[in-house]
């Protein structure tokens, strides 16, 4: 995508197939979510930059997203055009998804009520594993209560016009506690262990978002963590490396979906889903995030 900047105010130019509505809708499924902030049509985040953290707000007109900075304005802007570009799945051409899925009966319909509506991915790595473990089997509004408690605990925080903006805890910080200090939070014992665990990889560099990209094979090398099985192997290289063939056939939520757009009187199986998915082949993150959107109808 192409991006210009005027006077501290970046403008990403976005493709045709792009919802701003759509992505809000996904943003904000969630009251408890506290890691982005919305306010009628704009979208406020903290991002670490250079070792400071960094308020973007991001709005959208004219086929451009407009990202302004309320607080302070970053000297490198390019990590800001990443970052979005990155979260919002920007250079991904959507037309092809559309393409495959456009005779698949069960996809074509949400593709047509959801129509730009692009994965909200999760750049961090650290952020996206340990919030897969936490969400590991428990309700989602746990989850985000899990989420919250690590955030408002570990995390750093900017104070801006008397409101809150708080940023994930790094793998650093999170890497030097003890089981015990995340048991007061909730946490199992082994989400706890597996949290800690996945923060030590990260920082004594055996993890990394390039360690898996040139992986020959990056499930399994997640897999061969504690605490990561199949589920959390392809969530994150769904949300994470952006992996459009990424399919956590596993997944309770995907299962709902299925079974209530077919109107099916129960869930599908495994194999069930993945006879399903044959048509949606090298697109099953992307059907499976479109799923998940008809959830929060």
């Amino acid at each position: 995508m192409s991006s210009t900047e005027l006077n501290g105010i970046i403008k990403i130019a976005v493709p045709q197939e792009f919802s701003f509505r759509e992505c809000l809708a996904f943003l904000k499924r969630s009251p408890l979510e506290i890691l982005h902030h919305i306010d009628e049509n704009n979208v406020y985040k903290v991002i670490a930059v250079n070792d400071e953290l960094i308020l973007m707000k991001i709005s959208y007109q004219d086929q451009e997203l407009i990202i302004e900075f309320p607080d302070q304005v970053p000297s490198n802007k390019r990590t800001i055009v990443e970052f979005v570009e990155n979260w919002l799945d920007l250079n991904q051409d959507l037309s092809l998804f559309y393409r495959a899925v456009s005779n698949d009966s069960l996809l074509n319909p949400l593709v047509e009520q959801y129509y730009g509506l692009r994965m909200i991915g999760i750049p961090d790595l650290f952020e996206a594993l340990t919030w897969a473990i936490m969400g590991q089997q428990i309700t989602l509004n746990f989850a985000y209560t899990l989420k919250k408690r690590i955030v408002t605990s570990f995390g750093e925080q900017l104070l801006i016009q008397d409101k809150q903006y708080w940023a994930y805890p790094s793998p650093e910080i999170i890497a030097d506690l003890q089981i015990e200090d995340l048991r007061k939070l909730q946490f199992t014992t082994r989400k706890a262990e597996y949290v800690i665990g996945v923060a030590r990889e990260i920082v004594e560099g055996r993890l990394s978002k390039d360690i898996l990209r040139h992986a020959e094979n990056p499930a399994q090398q997640l897999i061969s963590l504690r605490g990561i099985g199949p589920w959390t192997a392809d969530y994150v290289l769904m949300k994470c490396l952006l992996k459009t063939d990424a399919f956590p056939v596993a997944d309770v939520g995907l299962q709902n979906a299925v079974m209530k757009q077919l109107q099916w009187k129960q869930k599908p199986t495994i194999n069930e889903l993945r006879i399903l998915a044959k048509n949606w082949s090298g697109w099953e993150a992307y059907a499976t995030f479109y799923l998940w959107r008809s959830l929060y109808e």
